[in-house]
């Protein structure tokens, strides 16, 4: 069972993530999260770190840069169970990230719009979402990750029953829909980039 300290919220689509957050909010959690979604989360009443205040950069190069750090990625690929990995998070003040609740820029919604430029679709594709998708659901033993938001409440239920914890047949599903739906993601900017060759 992996029990649910921190969590690291950043959202194109924010559906039903307000009210989630605030059941979380229960469980004592700690957020992270950019842009956004922190505001949106403070805005719900909840006390939010800033990834840029946890990590000690900035969002950079507009907004392309947010989470691509190691304090974001050590957080979520570290083994829980290894010492050394335990000693090195501990040597670079990596704290766990025991949950993540990410969806990607909505590039399919931006490439249907018939203004869209090809600079516009260049700009909708998402490199920091999957990539914490990706690490989160390759340490799904100890991370919880979360893309689909018809998952919220199962997610909560589990929670509930289980004293904040979620179970390794719940992580190891996620994860399962974490790859299909990045590999999906792929392909349609394989697909779409193929028509400009």
């Amino acid at each position: 069972m992996a029990k649910i300290n921190r969590v690291l919220i950043s959202l194109s689509d924010k559906t039903g993530a307000a009210e989630f957050a605030k059941e979380l909010a229960y469980f004592n959690v700690q957020f992270l999260s950019t842009g956004g979604t922190a505001k949106m989360l403070r805005d719900a009443g909840l006390d939010v770190t800033d990834v840029s205040a946890y990590t000690g950069f900035p969002e950079m190069l507009d907004g392309r840069v947010k989470t691509l750090h190691p304090k974001i990625h050590g957080g979520l690929l570290g083994l829980r169970s290894n010492p050394e990995h335990r000693e090195t998070m501990k040597k670079f003040g990596i704290e766990p990230i025991d949950m993540v609740v990410v969806n990607l820029y909505p590039f399919k919604q931006t490439i249907s719009r018939p203004e869209c430029t090809f600079e516009d679709a260049i700009e909708n594709i998402d490199i920091g979402g999957p990539a914490m998708l990706r690490s989160a659901a390759k340490n799904f033993q100890s991370v919880t990750v979360i893309t689909d938001p018809s998952d919220y409440n199962l997610i909560l239920e589990e929670m509930k029953a289980s004293n904040g914890e979620v179970s390794y047949k719940t992580n190891l599903r996620l994860a399962y829909k974490v790859f299909k739906a990045t590999s999906e993601y792929d392909q349609m900017i394989c697909q779409y980039l193929e028509k400009k060759l």
